[in-house]
């Protein structure tokens, strides 16, 4: 079975990522997370590996994209990933798409949580502490891809493009 790295550096069309929480704060950019919680400026190296990484798939025609399920009003923790992450990695081709719940159900099953998708066909699946820690991916079989795909496939249908999205409910 591959690991996450390998994924990420053999996929050939696309990288699909939902995310479900409300708060990554013990994970990634915990450093800049504290600048914008001390309303510091963004650095202007903010995120820059995952940029070149990005960058480099999407200039070799791949596509990297993801889906937030969000609730407003947003935690202080999404106000950063969207205003700092997101902003910043779409000038990389990166695509994103909000799913806000906020005044409807949550269409997809319960117990959906976080995941990347590779090709439609390799799905890893992320857990977090209840602080938002990362504890770890497993790599699942790719006879599990279809139901992920499925999961992909309705939270784009139920969501809207980010910058959309930001211009109405952006803090």
């Amino acid at each position: 079975m591959p690991d996450l790295g390998d994924l990420f550096d053999d996929f050939r069309q696309e990288a699909f990522r939902l995310e479900t929480l409300d708060d990554y704060s013990q994970s990634g950019s915990v450093d800049a997370y504290r600048l914008f919680l001390d309303g510091r400026e963004q650095p202007a190296d903010y995120n820059d590996d995952w940029l070149a990484e990005v960058r480099a798939h999407t200039d070799a025609g791949r596509r990297v994209y993801r889906v937030h399920v969000v609730r407003r009003p947003l935690t202080p923790c999404l106000r950063f990933e969207l205003g700092w992450g997101y902003r910043t990695n779409a000038t990389a081709g990166e695509e994103f798409f909000i799913l806000d719940v906020t005044d409807r159900p949550n269409p997809l099953p319960d117990g959906v949580g976080d995941f990347w998708l590779f090709d439609s066909t390799t799905p890893a699946q992320f857990h977090y502490s209840h602080d938002g820690k990362f504890l770890g991916a497993d790599v699942l079989p790719d006879d599990r891809g279809a139901e992920y795909a499925t999961y992909r496939d309705t939270a784009l249908a139920h969501a809207v493009r980010f910058a959309d999205w930001w211009a109405e409910y952006g803090e």
